[in-house]
């Protein structure tokens, strides 16, 4: 209960200081952590980068032995289309690639 309201707290803020489609996007994250948490994911890492800088994952959770990159798409209205569309090919590609550099650079199998 208290955790909500500092995120609700928290998302007002932005909402003053960024700009609005930025404050959606982070508040989208916010809740997708929230949901894995949840639902028993671990999340290990938050919009983790790679090293060259052209790719990133929005959440990066385990659950037992598995490994889940998560990319956050937060919609205010479904006049574009479910967000599961707006994760294109190239996209999929990048987060493969995340995929496989967290797991060489924390050892996993």
């Amino acid at each position: 209960m208290i955790g909500a309201l500092f995120d609700q707290l928290r998302h007002a803020r932005r909402q003053r200081t960024w700009d609005p489609d930025l404050a959606a996007g982070r508040r989208g994250e916010d809740l997708a952590h929230r949901y894995l948490r949840r639902e028993g994911y671990t999340i290990v890492a938050r919009n983790y980068r790679l090293s060259s800088g052209e790719a990133e994952a929005d959440l990066i959770a385990r659950q037992g032995e598995d490994l889940v990159i998560v990319e956050v798409k937060t919609r205010a209205s479904s006049e574009y289309g479910p967000p599961e569309r707006a994760v294109s090919p190239e996209k999929q590609r990048h987060l493969i690639r995340v995929a496989r550099e967290y797991a060489r650079k924390t050892d996993m199998p």
